[in-house]
């Protein structure tokens, strides 16, 4: 999978889509990335989020599974 595969149209859940998948399947059956800066992850964030910051994304993409959905806030 090359770097433009991650920027493909996708469609935009709601808050309760998400919610339901978070509650239906395991943390493991998918990715959870804060994309925010350091401070306001330390400030609070979901559980299980995993703390990838905007700009190193693209340097950080191979540690996401490419075979299970990903929800990025």
């Amino acid at each position: 999978m090359g770097f433009l595969d991650y920027f493909k149209p996708v469609s935009t859940w709601t808050p309760d889509k998400v919610r339901k998948l978070m509650k239906e399947r395991r943390a493991e059956d998918y990715n959870l990335v804060d994309v925010r800066q350091p401070a306001e992850y330390e400030k609070g964030h979901l559980p299980g989020a995993r703390l990838i910051p905007l700009g190193e994304l693209p340097s950080r993409l191979h540690e996401l599974d490419p075979d299970k959905p990903t929800i990025a806030y």
